[in-house]
């Protein structure tokens, strides 16, 4: 009613401003202006000025969709669409500024390159993919007979437009990469950082160690800290939304919905002779599978009803966490798995008072005395929320998944009796043993999840269409206040960031957000779990902090950085001590606090065992000779003096062996960084658009 009533008090407004566009329509109907009108309705974004059809970037997502369900054999997820959108989205702009740049740069492919790479040693793999015979060898003569097949022109066609297509990227690739080198240098170092390992003993002066008392700084140690520190503490221009969600959950209808279906099931299931494998090849959303379960296994919301079926019964619906389900009980048989189903009231036990059962003895005479039914008792005291809840019931279980006390005596109970209280470590449980079992059910099984439907979908997305228009004509917050919802702040989020915090993944959204002003509404949004309206309600340009903002942060760094000062004093101390004897057990008579330790087998990469990452230790101790102390140098964790015990080796004949190799790797992880550090930046200098929002709820 309150949604209904904020309408009716627009209702003026709404009125002119559609009558106005009305008549605005029929002066432009004839014109071409309605033509541009009706082209810009088509386009669902732009990159740099070349339009993006709604058909060309759905007919890329459907192709890509098809793949995915082909590698993966399972369908895409409705709450993982938003997210495979942006990746086609972002495909597909990358491929804009792709063939732009080539265009650009002039860069061409003639028929004769083509050619050559269909017919040389080596033609692409993404066409010889379809001609790997049976172990795994390309078939070159099958190849070669379908290339040469007439009644293949349009395919070859096809696949000579795609080769050109690769050849273009490659060339302009080829361009951006020309200044990447890899030096004799870099090779070694990284057959060094594999290849060479290292054992080493050594002094650790940990800053943590240093008393505060030690130390000793001002404002101008802080003040030139911050300075020197600065480009650290700038921060990007940043937003924050304040937002209303509107969540797809099924409704108590919707509920129902599954539950009538599935009856219907039920019922043509008693009359028609079609196996029961055929119902759930047919409305099963889990594929066919035959399950032998002890009662403990099956669903809580199907237990009961199964352990009071019979063999070739068909069971449900019921409710189950998968969702409605139908059983059909195949079997059933006896085991050695005995379970129980049992009902328990928790009391909490007072250590501090010796008499503390006499509160579980008073709940017990309750129970017992006829007056009053155990699962109201349980409701009412029970200090187990869960159980309390529902009576006191624990449904089945079996061995093993209790504490003992309370299994025992769950076990061995009579059927229906009232145990006196039973203590264990969460206190004392008063338990009533309601049902046994050693029964094993072989079953086959009909899901259906319960969803929203569409006609739930939609109105959910009435209800957020109805509070953005009526928030973006009034006050966001009071109108959210008047109708009841809940505004929820984000933190604060870049430009750059890949999702909403809290809303997840919505490249509109974030768009919406660095393009409006503080109070803008934005229309209605997709997000994961449902739909989103929002205002933009903060705006900070970003800058560097203040000093006096980070001041206490600051000062603990520089209380950090004059402890590691320090240590390397106490750390030459100690070196002065050590250097002749070459014993670094000499170390502690100079600072107890030293720690004395062994690194073994590591290499120059920087994960040394016990200390971390310490690329400094690593580095020094390559560079120390073995047995040899080495002079004091600063680390992550303090300062360290180490002798290195153990060191392979620089083998010549590996490193040659390798050393291709290795120039290889480097040089296309380097070539990958250039070129996708290259497409960042195009990215950024383009002027692209994003209308997604406009064609998907």
């Amino acid at each position: 009613m309150a949604m209904m009533a904020r309408m009716r008090s627009l209702a003026p407004w709404f009125i002119l401003t559609v009558g106005g566009l009305f008549v605005l329509f029929m002066v432009l109907s004839d014109s071409r202006i309605s033509d541009v009108l009706q082209q810009q309705q088509n386009n669902i974004g732009s990159v740099n000025g070349e339009d993006i059809t709604y058909q060309e970037f759905s007919n890329l997502l459907e192709q890509y969709r098809q793949f995915q369900t082909q590698q993966t054999g399972q369908e895409i997820p409705e709450s993982q669409m938003e997210a495979f959108r942006d990746n086609v989205w972002e495909t597909l702009v990358n491929q804009k500024l792709l063939q732009m740049k080539i265009k650009e740069l002039g860069l061409t492919v003639t028929d004769e390159e083509v050619k050559d790479m269909l017919l040389g040693p080596n033609p692409p793999a993404s066409v010889t993919q379809y001609f790997i015979d049976s172990t795994g060898t390309f078939n070159r003569s099958a190849y070669e007979s379908a290339i040469f097949n007439p009644q293949n022109k349009e395919a070859v066609l096809q696949v000579e437009e795609q080769v050109r297509a690769e050849l273009l990227q490659q060339k302009l690739r080829n361009q951006i990469n020309a200044s990447v080198l890899v030096s004799e240098d870099d090779i070694k170092q990284r057959y060094i950082d594999q290849n060479i390992r290292m054992n080493a003993n050594y002094v650790l002066v940990d800053a943590n160690t240093i008393p505060d008392a030690d130390i000793s700084f001002n404002d101008n140690d802080i003040e030139n800290y911050y300075k020197k520190n600065k480009e650290e503490y700038k921060v990007e221009p940043q937003r924050k939304l304040k937002y209303v969600l509107f969540r797809k959950e099924a409704t108590q209808g919707d509920s129902a919905s599954v539950e009538k279906n599935l009856s219907q099931i039920v019922a043509k299931l008693a009359t028609d002779t079609a196996s029961f494998k055929t119902y759930v090849d047919i409305y099963s959303e889990q594929p066919f599978k035959k399950d032998t379960l002890s009662i403990s296994q099956i669903s809580p919301g199907a237990q009961d009803a199964i352990v009071n079926s019979k063999k070739g019964e068909i069971v449900g619906p019921v409710l189950t966490e998968e969702g409605y389900a139908v059983f059909k009980i195949i079997d059933n048989f006896k085991s050695k798995d005995e379970v129980v189903k049992a009902s328990h009231i928790l009391v909490e036990a007072d250590p501090a008072n010796p008499n503390s059962d006499a509160r579980a003895m008073e709940i017990f005479n309750r129970v017992t005395s006829g007056k009053e039914s155990f699962a109201a008792v349980a409701k009412e005291v029970s200090k187990d929320p869960g159980s309390g809840s529902r009576g006191g019931d624990l449904g089945w279980f079996g061995r093993n998944q209790m504490v003992p006390e309370f299994e025992n005596a769950a076990f061995s109970g009579k059927i229906g009796v009232v145990q006196k209280p039973v203590k264990s470590q969460f206190g004392w449980h008063i338990i009533k043993t309601t049902g046994k079992s050693d029964n094993k059910y072989v079953v086959e099984k009909i899901v259906n999840k319960i969803e929203p439907s569409p006609t739930t979908i939609d109105q959910v997305f009435q209800n957020a269409g109805d509070f953005a228009y009526l928030a973006d004509k009034d006050d966001f917050e009071k109108t959210a206040g008047e109708l009841g919802y809940d505004i929820v702040e984000t933190t604060s989020f870049t430009e750059k960031a890949k999702a909403v915090p809290g809303l997840g993944s919505s490249r509109a959204i974030i768009v919406f957000t660095f393009e409006n002003s503080v109070g803008s509404v934005g229309p209605v949004f997709q997000v994961p779990s449902g739909y989103a309206v929002c205002m933009v309600s903060s705006i900070d340009k970003g800058g560097y902090k203040p000093l006096e903002d980070l001041k206490d942060q600051i000062t603990s760094l520089v209380k950090r950085e004059k402890k590691k000062e320090k240590a390397l004093e106490i750390a030459q101390k100690i070196y002065d001590k050590v250097k002749t004897s070459s014993d670094l057990s000499l170390a502690t008579s100079v600072y107890p606090a030293a720690k004395i330790d062994t690194a073994d087998n590591f290499t120059t990469a920087g994960v040394v065992p016990k200390l971390g990452r310490e690329f400094a230790f690593a580095q020094k101790a390559y560079l120390t000779e073995v047995n040899t102390i080495s002079k004091p140098f600063s680390g992550n964790r303090g300062s360290f003096i180490i002798k290195v015990t153990k060191k392979d080796m620089f083998d010549q004949t590996s490193y040659s062996i390798q050393k291709n190799t290795i120039r290889d790797n480097i040089l296309n992880q380097k070539k990958n960084t250039m070129f996708n550090n290259w497409l960042t930046q195009v990215k950024e200098e383009s002027s692209i658009e994003d209308l997604r929002h406009l064609f998907y709820r």
